[in-house]
């Protein structure tokens, strides 16, 4: 299905709507209004869940030196999702990081 945001950026993407599929509906185009978003920089995360959500907690590490006893990180974003939608998540993340890896070399952590 294509996806376009506001910006005629056209992406490939696949959208669970939740719906039973029919053969008798036709797939709705999705257009990503990106007017109202913020962009944030992290290089941590945290995961936290419930039977009922998945919280993403997304911040910068404040240490500029090695060897402190306490290290700072400055929360910016939380971000909750139902589990149904950090499973999607997880896909999406996997198929962009194999993306990734194939143009540029495994990343090794």
């Amino acid at each position: 299905m294509a996806i376009e945001n506001n910006s005629d950026v056209t992406l490939e993407n696949t959208v669970d709507t939740g719906a039973a599929s029919s053969t008798t509906s036709a797939t709705p185009t999705i257009v990503w209004d990106d007017s109202k978003m913020n962009t944030s920089y992290a290089n941590v995360c945290n995961v936290l869940g419930t039977r009922e959500e998945i919280t993403m907690l997304f911040g910068a590490n404040q240490a500029w030196h090695t060897g402190q006893k306490e290290v700072r990180v400055l929360l910016s974003d939380r971000i909750v999702l139902n589990p149904y939608a950090a499973k999607r998540l997880l896909r999406m993340l996997e198929q962009g990081l194999k993306e990734y890896e194939s143009r540029f070399g495994e990343l090794v952590i």
